[in-house]
């Protein structure tokens, strides 16, 4: 019940409605004499970039109320008719009852004095036959008023076009009204009527701007009876509650309404005009609706000079405004960076958001105020930004309102005494929308913010790419909450770095997140204080911030997204949820269904000497698993030098991932096992950060969850190492002691191979058994035994041992599985007995004869 406010992720496939009033036959009536009183302003001497407008301006402009609050504007035509949007009445369908309206005229501040507004209750409310959503036009409504107004200086009626009448591409017009000055940000107090001049577009340059490509990569259709007016460049543009308002033009020393506010996608944005209800198309149905009013709409005649102004051919093209923030000459050189210096402080990073306002962390400037609220000092305070000869002098701080508790609001805007000139250096950046999506894959950098010295290492360490949702919310995020959908406001960013960590610390420092789309440069996420030496994994976007900054600024360069490959599957995305948490962080995650080339995140590929491959499992920051028999030669005492790689099929990397290196700097075996135990824990040279290609796995603590799916994980070919998985069944004890009785030690796990399965994986490498839990997560159940396909060693009994080697292993709780009672286990079938002491396959054969249980 407002100009509609058609955001990107509403856009709709649209298709030509019939009826063009343009064309109806005019219904006569009497000609207008040429002194009529309409269309003149009285005696005198907000809107998205508009300004305050002077009492008396604009007489035909009135308040439409419904139940006591305004909800859309309007324009006086006659006495006893108001003009109006459909979309104010129609709600679903359904025509809001007349009774609830009033129209107040003659206002001029809704927050000031009433005594010469006049209020009048509505007798009636028409809207076209064939109106039936904003977007498709038809947007125009009739409010008969109970009783007529009385006309003076503060009231009076706006001259209509008749349908004959043209407005000339290109001229200046005015759209007035009290709606909001920004996208969801309300005109403050005292509600002073708005008024913003605006460029009339021609259909063919309207329609040009509409068709690039834009959220979702949708496009939108103007259909007949509509008009655009603003700025390819935004900026200046009707908003919410402006709806209904009139959109005039001056020609002969009268003011006729050339459109009715309709509707905009975003308010101000750069390529997106506002739409209008062109009124000279509905001559034909307003005067059919107001027949016989007395006295009723003029229409005066266009005279020739007006009608000589440039008109716009059809095949004229249309040239789109480029973002005026977000260039910089290259990366790492920001034009935007600004240097805060506050006496007995260190220097705090931000970044330059418009021409008089600094974006900065709110715990970079002291708590002390004075009465006023101002900082006591900050006279003294200067801010020194790119190919300026001098400091800039700092007029106000405003804090975030949440700064104080919360890491993600950790911001403040300083206004500049004097606003700078952006037509050279420095730039501002460009700040996103709340419903941006940053594409993963998305070419990133790290930015210095807040306190802290420069970046240690070469310049390249500050280059990243972004991660998809998925990883960064079950990595970093909540485990267990629903991921954002592209589109909604992420509760996190979270890059992937091009380099392997190196020596030296990150001084504690703060980093931004700036990232970039077509060239431009987002200023996406910032982080909080690093807790280490490492790069900072998650950001708090900035995206939900941005309504904050432009209400503050009324001026932050807010930019829509500018690359919208999201790729065909986006409409088939379903609600996704992490895993549940863990204690140690994420463990065992990999998403259903699995990208392509994310496979396995914890497979390593453990190289041992130079001479073999052997499979590891990452089961801790800076600890793999593996098979003793493949890693060390049996009777051997001599340490082999061992390489591990993480993050690769065979010698490629992953696509979503990066490749991972370490060498093994400590080898260690279970001394309860004896000599030659199953597994062995081998340490890395340094740790593994989190990511989708380098994660550890759960571990399994014992026994058999029913009904899970369970997988041999190794590669087909021992020298492209692509990895593959084998479906399996795990059997019960009974079966395993009665298929291997005499041969298996305690604590082995036995399989049987899904059918076609059996030769997927090679077994020389001594390829782990993975089970996904309910949860969602995937255990480590077992690592092969030496030369078997069908024979694992269970990582269950070896928990204690694994625990306090390794303290961030993640068993999972023992009272999430079910486990086998062994009673009975030495009771098997005669005949399984027989055919499992001469050939296990035989009896495998056998086994699918018996009716036993499986899991």
């Amino acid at each position: 019940m407002s100009r509609h406010l058609v955001l990107p992720l509403v856009m709709l496939a649209l298709s030509p409605i019939p009826g063009d009033f343009q064309d109806s036959a005019l219904i006569p009536i009497q000609e207008v004499p040429e002194d009529l009183d309409c269309g003149q302003p009285g005696p005198s001497t907000r809107i998205m970039g508009g300004s305050d407008a002077q009492p008396g301006t604009w007489p035909w402009q009135v308040s439409l109320h419904y139940r006591g609050s305004h909800i859309c504007g309007g324009s006086l035509i006659a006495p006893s008719w108001v003009l109006s949007a459909a979309h104010c009445f129609v709600e679903n369908g359904t025509m809001e009852p007349s009774a609830e309206w009033s129209v107040l005229l003659g206002l001029h501040s809704r927050n000031g004095p009433l005594e010469r507004v006049q209020v009048r209750a509505v007798a009636a409310i028409l809207v076209p036959d064939n109106y039936s959503d904003v977007v498709l036009g038809a947007d125009l409504a009739l409010v008969r008023l109970a009783s007529p107004a009385s006309l003076g200086l503060a009231v009076r009626p706006v001259c209509l076009p008749r349908a004959s009448h043209r407005f000339a591409h290109g001229r200046s017009c005015w759209a007035t009204g009290w709606g909001y000055v920004q996208e969801q940000d309300p005109l403050p107090l005292p509600w002073v009527l708005q008024e913003v001049e605006l460029k009339l577009l021609g259909k063919a340059a309207c329609q040009c701007l509409y068709s690039r490509p834009g959220p979702f990569n949708l496009t939108f259709q103007l259909f007949p009876g509509m008009l655009c007016a603003g700025y390819p460049k935004g900026r200046k543009d009707t908003c919410q509650g402006d709806s209904g308002g009139p959109l005039v033009c001056k020609e002969d020393g009268r003011w006729y309404q050339a459109g009715i506010t309709s509707f905009g996608f975003g308010c101000g944005r750069r390529n997106r005009p506002g739409i209008f209800t062109a009124v000279a198309s509905y001559e034909a149905w307003i005067r059919e609706q107001v027949m016989g009013s007395k006295p009723g709409p003029a229409f005066p005649i266009q005279s020739p000079e007006a009608q000589s102004g440039p008109q716009e051919h059809e095949d004229e093209n249309c040239t789109f405004a480029l973002p005026e923030c977000g260039k910089a000459p290259q990366p790492g050189l920001w034009p935007w960076e600004a240097r805060v210096m506050v006496p007995g402080s260190r220097t705090c990073y931000g970044a330059l958001v418009s021409e008089s306002w600094v974006l900065a962390p709110a715990s970079c400037f002291p708590d002390p105020v004075s009465a006023d609220g101002r900082p006591r000092d900050l006279d003294e305070w200067r801010v020194l930004l790119p190919s300026r000869p001098r400091a800039e002098q700092v007029a106000r701080l405003v804090r975030h309102k949440n700064s104080s508790w919360d890491d993600a609001s950790d911001l403040a805007l300083l206004q500049l005494r004097a606003p700078v000139d952006l037509s050279a250096a420095p730039r501002p950046v460009c700040l996103p929308y709340q419903e941006h999506y940053f594409l993963p894959g998305s070419r990133c950098r790290l930015a210095r913010w807040g306190r802290g010295g420069p970046a240690p290492g070469p310049n390249t360490m500050l280059e990243a790419e972004l991660l998809d949702g998925w990883w960064c919310h079950c990595l970093h995020g909540d485990q267990g909450a629903p991921v954002p959908r592209p589109g909604d406001p992420p509760r996190a960013l979270c890059p992937a770095y091009q380099e392997e960590e190196a020596g030296g610390c990150w001084n504690n420092s703060r980093w931004s997140l700036l990232c970039r789309e077509e060239g431009t440069w987002f200023l996406a996420g910032i982080s909080d204080s690093s807790s280490g030496c490492l790069r900072p994994r998650a950001f708090s976007p900035l995206q939900t911030h941005g309504l904050w900054i432009s209400h503050v600024t009324r001026g932050a360069y807010l930019e829509d997204q500018l690359a919208w490959d999201w790729g065909p599957e986006w409409e088939k995305i379903e609600t996704q949820t992490c895993p549940p948490p863990t204690e140690q962080g994420a463990c065992g995650l990999r998403p259903e269904p699995a990208p392509v080339g994310v496979l396995w995140p914890w497979l390593a590929e453990v190289h041992v000497a130079g001479d073999r491959v052997c499979t590891g499992i990452l089961v801790a920051p800076a600890w793999v698993l593996a098979a003793t028999h493949c890693v060390l030669r049996l009777g051997s005492t001599a340490i082999p030098y061992i390489e591990v790689y993480l993050g690769r099929a065979g010698a490629s990397p992953l696509p979503q991932g990066h490749q991972v290196s370490r060498s093994v700097v400590n080898i260690r075996l279970p001394r309860h096992r004896g000599f030659q135990p199953p597994l062995v824990l081998l340490e890395l040279s340094s740790r593994v950060e989190p990511s989708p290609s380098a994660l550890p796995i759960c571990l399994h603590p014992g026994g058999i969850p029913p009904e899970t799916s369970c997988w041999v994980l190794s590669w087909k070919n021992p020298h492209d190492r692509v990895p593959v998985a084998a479906a399996v069944s795990i059997l019960t004890p009974q079966l395993c002691h009665c298929l291997y009785q005499g041969i298996t030690p305690p604590g082995t796990l036995c399989v049987l191979y899904a059918e076609g399965q059996e030769d997927r994986c090679e077994v020389t490498s001594a390829p782990p058994l993975l089970c996904q839990t309910s949860g969602g997560s995937w255990a480590l159940m077992g690592m092969a035994v030496r030369g078997s396909q069908e024979l694992f060693a269970a990582i269950g009994p070896e928990e204690a041992w694994i625990s306090q080697t390794v303290g961030e292993a993640h068993f999972l709780p023992h009272s999430d599985f079910s486990h086998w009672s062994p009673e009975g286990s030495d009771l098997c079938p005669p005949d399984l007995a027989r055919a499992s002491s001469g050939s296990p396959q035989v009896a495998l054969f056998l086994l699918l004869l018996t009716p036993l249980i499986l899991y």
